[in-house]
Formats: structure tokens, sequence, C-alpha cells
């Protein structure tokens, strides 16, 4: 016999589920933007990590993420895992096979 769940939990999952969608899609926006960069890169002969952009971006979002009462460490681990594939997809534009 399954238990109804109590329509706050339902409530709460479901703006969960609209905050996952959310973030997917920003997250798919913000990819684009990069591999336009790193196209851009590729073409200019840039190298595909700019550890000085890279620095400034990490502690603009724990700064950010202080502002928003979240655990600047979470950010910062969040924006690193999106860096390397940022840089690992400029790696392979800039080697052609992208």
């Amino acid at each position: 016999m399954n238990t109804p769940l109590p329509a706050e939990l339902v409530t709460l999952r479901k703006s969960i589920d609209n905050i996952d969608a959310a973030l997917v899609h920003l997250l798919a926006e913000r990819f684009k933007t990069t591999q336009q960069v790193g196209h851009l890169k590729a073409e200019l002969s840039m190298p595909s990590s700019d550890p000085a952009r890279e620095a400034a971006q990490l502690a603009r979002l724990r700064e950010l993420a202080q502002g928003a009462d979240l655990d600047p460490a979470f950010a910062e681990k969040f924006l690193s895992f999106i860096l390397a594939e940022v840089i690992q997809h400029h790696e392979e534009l800039a080697a052609g096979e992208g």
C-alpha cells in the first residue's frame, strides 16, 4: 500500500524539477557560447585555457555564491567541472576534432 505524498512535498518536488530544467537549458546556452569562443580561439591560434580568466571567474563565482547564501566551495567545484569540460572542447577544436 502506497501512502500518498503530502501536497507540500509534491509542490516542492515540482519546483525542484522546474529548477533542474532551467539549469539544463542555462548550461546548454553556456556551452553554445563557449563553443563559439573555442572556434574563435582556434581560428586565432589562441591557447585553449586562460588561467587568469579562469581564476577571475572562480573568484567572482565564490563572491556570487556567498551573496546567494550558497557554499562557495560547492560553487567553485561546480564551475571547475564546467571549465574542465570547456577546456577539453576547446582543445578538441584546436586539434581540428570539432
